[in-house]
């Protein structure tokens, strides 16, 4: 054998030797080589998880924001259907809460009927009543369904009117919101605490 042969077999196993001995972390390895150690989870160190800030108005599921005169925010849905049962709605919300009642008409709702064209000239003349109090939206679009979702979930002194599936679906997730429908010729609540002397 040669001595050529022999360096290059000497060198071969030194490097070798120091891979063995260097660390994986080792500043004198090259960066895309190097292993970067994982930090080993403490077992004892206490996981936090984010949660839902709960509204100050609600005591468990009890809505202490609730109360005559009571603020209803009414949904496209809960209109037509009102126009179809030959409803007057300020009157039969009274009827149902025994109470004054301020209806709530959100641009969505208003932009929503608007789009609707001709069929619903009547419904957007009932709106335009000075009873009912005008709320003003900040966001982009008019899916009515998500902006009053988004307003109960901040503002716990709503009671929703709607007849939609979906949307009654989505308010019951939300704790301490009463849903108000049209039943039988006649409003109807759901989800009411009894204090306020309404059945739910």
């Amino acid at each position: 054998m040669g001595k050529q042969k022999k360096t290059q077999k000497i060198k071969k196993q030194r490097n070798a030797q120091l891979k063995r001995l260097l660390k994986p972390t080792d500043s004198r390895i090259k960066e895309q080589k190097r292993q970067k150690r994982k930090k080993e989870a403490d077992p004892h160190a206490i996981k936090l998880h984010e949660a839902t800030q709960q509204s100050s108005a609600l005591f468990f599921q009890y809505n202490t924001q609730l109360g005559p005169p009571y603020h209803i925010v009414l949904d496209t849905n809960f209109i037509n259907f009102s126009i179809k049962n030959k409803l007057d709605i300020v009157q039969g919300m009274m009827d149902c809460l025994y109470a004054k009642c301020i209806p709530y008409i959100s641009d969505c709702v208003r932009a929503e009927l608007e789009k609707l064209g001709n069929k619903y000239k009547l419904a957007l003349r009932i709106i335009s009543d000075p009873r009912f109090e005008r709320l003003p939206c900040l966001h982009k679009g008019t899916y009515a369904d998500d902006c009053i979702i988004e307003r109960v979930r901040q503002h716990k002194c709503y009671i929703v009117a709607t007849n939609d599936k979906d949307l009654k679906n989505r308010i019951r997730k939300i704790p301490g919101v009463p849903i108000m429908y049209v039943a039988a010729h006649k409003y109807a609540i759901e989800r009411m605490p009894e204090a306020y002397g309404v059945k739910a």
